[in-house]
């Protein structure tokens, strides 16, 4: 197995620290609204790589934040009137749910900035004993030209990030670089009692402080957007590593960008779309397989006709799992006949070919592109006389793998199933009284519903649109 490490910019062999598990932070979302297409995609390619060591045999501990306490979220509390840890937990609850509708799993433990503030003071004090952080009246900040290897993650050195960097001539900071770990209380803010006076933290401290209490000093692999590698990511590892003198990550992964309609989404442009708009036009897992069905550090053109395409793959999908379940209610054979079991055993040339690519780098692309392979396979050679065994054997081996994408999970809604079905037998009825004008309506009705049937030599076979 091999990833990509930004730090090195490379791609690397995978070591776990310790053999047989693997620790894992990925950075969540700060929750002052709904999350938009761009958060979706980190979400989806951490949850992936999780499920996908866990396939591998791997023991995961996997870590993903919540951002409770930011600047958005006090703008946002007072414009809705509630508290800011009630705007908070409101949208907690809604990122679930969007979390849930695309298939993300649950971490193994969502932290809270809120309810960490015993470790990250803990942690800026000993950052302040070590020289690396200074109290100017109540604001503590990271000394950055203290610690020689700022800069090693984005690959800019101190000198060219300080003429590049915007001066306050109001700053009291010692050099433009240094960055908030704590911040004086302002008026009609939430505060923490703290060694230097009433405040809260800044941003990057947290995730630094959280990832020590959850996973260790040193962990296996961080995760995030690229847009994260500065300086969020730089400055968690000035945190971590100035902290306790060891490696904070040993592969740091970033997945890339997200277009809109070929342009870089914004607010501004009015091209800025949550999740939770895109589901009033589709199905959620339509979003997840179509940024699966790119490499996670490509970037990513994200239009309605390309959702279209992502939705059209899914159904093929579903088509295929439910045409199997189909069968094998029907099938009347238990054993598979040689030439099955010839067949069954071809079927691993998939199942290597689909972890092939995922060893590479999470390629989720080849990935499924392989699943379509498998899926071509699956409907030529089942038919309603083939055997039990050899439908359970597709049947496995394609759940096995979609599952490792989250993809095409969902079961048959068995009304709507029963109800297709009785049409086609009335279809079928229609036929064969060569009342074709009653089976041309039905196949209507039946298109109407989303659903195309397809008369074969083996029978009717049906999907969706």
């Amino acid at each position: 197995m091999k990833f990509y490490n930004t730090i090195t910019q490379q791609k690397e062999t995978f070591i776990p620290i310790e053999s047989g598990k693997v620790r894992m932070y990925s950075c969540g979302p700060t929750v002052y609204n709904y999350f938009h297409i761009g958060n979706a995609r980190p979400f989806i390619v951490f949850d992936v790589l999780r499920r996908y060591l866990e396939y591998s045999g791997y023991q995961v501990t996997f870590i993903q934040n919540f951002t409770d306490v930011d600047d958005k979220i006090i703008n946002r509390s007072r414009d809705e009137g509630i508290t800011p840890q009630e705007l908070s937990e409101k949208y907690i609850k809604e990122y679930f749910i969007d979390a849930d509708a695309l298939g993300i799993e649950r971490a193994s433990a969502h932290p809270k900035v809120s309810e960490h503030m015993t470790e990250i003071i803990d942690m800026i004090k000993i950052l302040e004993e070590k020289g690396l952080a200074y109290n100017v009246n109540g604001n503590v900040y990271y000394h950055v030209d203290n610690f020689p290897d700022y800069g090693k993650l984005s690959k800019q050195s101190i000198e060219d990030l300080k003429s590049g960097a915007r001066v306050d001539v109001n700053d009291e900071k010692q050099s433009p670089l240094d960055f908030a770990l704590w911040k004086k209380k302002k008026a009609g803010e939430p505060f923490w009692e703290s060694p230097w006076g009433q405040g809260r933290p800044g941003w990057h401290i947290e995730c630094s402080a959280m990832s020590k209490k959850h996973l260790g000093e040193t962990i296996d692999i961080h995760g995030g957007g690229q847009d994260l590698i500065f300086p969020h990511h730089e400055n968690e590892i000035a945190q971590s590593e100035g902290s306790c003198g060891k490696p904070f990550a040993n592969y740091w992964l970033h997945n890339g960008y997200i277009n809109i309609n070929n342009e870089k989404m914004s607010k501004s442009k009015g091209n800025f779309f949550t999740v939770r708009d895109i589901a009033k036009s589709f199905d959620l897992e339509v979003v997840r397989m179509f940024l699966l069905m790119a490499h996670y550090r490509s970037p990513v053109n994200f239009s309605e006709e390309l959702l279209q395409q992502a939705s059209t793959a899914l159904d093929r999908f579903y088509t295929a799992k439910y045409q199997m379940a189909f069968l094998l209610d029907n099938a009347t054979t238990d054993a598979a006949t040689k030439a099955e079991q010839t067949w069954i055993s071809s079927l691993d040339a998939y199942k290597t070919a689909f972890i092939k690519a995922m060893d590479d780098d999470i390629n989720t692309a080849d990935a499924i592109a392989s699943i379509f392979e498998l899926v071509r396979d699956l409907n030529s050679h089942l038919t309603p006389t083939s055997s039990k065994e050899a439908i359970i054997a597709g049947q496995k081996l394609f759940g096995e793998l979609t599952g490792v994408l989250g993809l095409a999970v969902k079961e048959k809604e068995t009304n709507l199933e029963s109800e297709i079905e009785d049409l086609i037998a009335k279809r079928q009825a229609a036929r064969k009284e060569k009342d074709f004008k009653k089976s041309d309506e039905i196949r209507d009705e039946l298109l109407a519903k989303g659903i195309i049937i397809e008369d074969t030599r083996e029978g009717v076979k049906w999907k969706r649109v």
